[in-house]
C-alpha cells in the first residue's frame, strides 16, 4: 500500500517500489486499487478534498511519460481508497490513439493528488509495473 509522507523531512534516497504489478500487453479489463495511508501513523488519508488524483506512468528507464492516467476516489473518502482501470488511451505526437498497454517492458508509475486548494501532493514510493509481451 502506497504511503504519503506528512512533512517528515528525510534525507534524499533513491527510489523505492512499494509493489511490483504484472501486466499483460494489450489487455483491456484490469484494475488497480490502491489505499493510501499516511506513512508516520498508517492511517488512511483523507481523499475528500481531492480534486482529481493521476498515476503518471512511464519506462523505468527514464524519459517522457508514457500516459497520465485518471485515477479516482472511492466513497467513503476517508477511506483512502482509489482505483484506475485500463487500457488507457494514448495519443502519440502523429495522433495515432493506442493504449498505454501497447508495449511490454518494465514501467514505473507515481500517484499524485491535487487538492481543491490547488496544492499537489504526491505518493513517494513509485509502483512498478512489468508488462509482458502476449502470444
Amino acid at each position: 500500500m502506497p504511503l504519503i509522507a506528512t512533512g517528515t523531512a528525510v534525507q534524499a534516497t533513491p527510489s523505492v517500489y512499494s509493489h511490483t504489478i504484472k501486466l499483460v500487453q494489450h489487455d483491456t479489463s484490469p484494475e488497480l486499487n490502491i489505499t493510501l495511508k499516511d506513512v508516520t501513523d498508517s492511517i488512511a488519508v483523507d481523499t475528500s478534498n481531492v480534486a482529481s488524483i493521476v498515476l503518471k506512468f512511464r519506462p523505468l528507464a527514464g524519459g517522457a511519460i508514457k500516459a497520465t492516467i485518471a485515477m479516482y476516489r472511492v466513497a467513503p473518502y476517508t477511506s483512502g481508497k482509489i482505483f484506475m482501470q485500463w487500457p488507457v488511451a494514448v495519443v502519440d505526437a502523429d495522433g495515432v490513439s493506442t493504449s498505454a498497454l501497447d508495449t511490454a517492458g518494465v514501467f514505473t508509475g507515481e500517484v499524485e493528488l491535487t487538492y481543491n486548494d490547488g496544492k499537489i501532493q504526491t505518493v513517494f514510493d513509485e509502483i512498478k509495473f512489468e508488462v509482458r509481451g502476449d502470444y
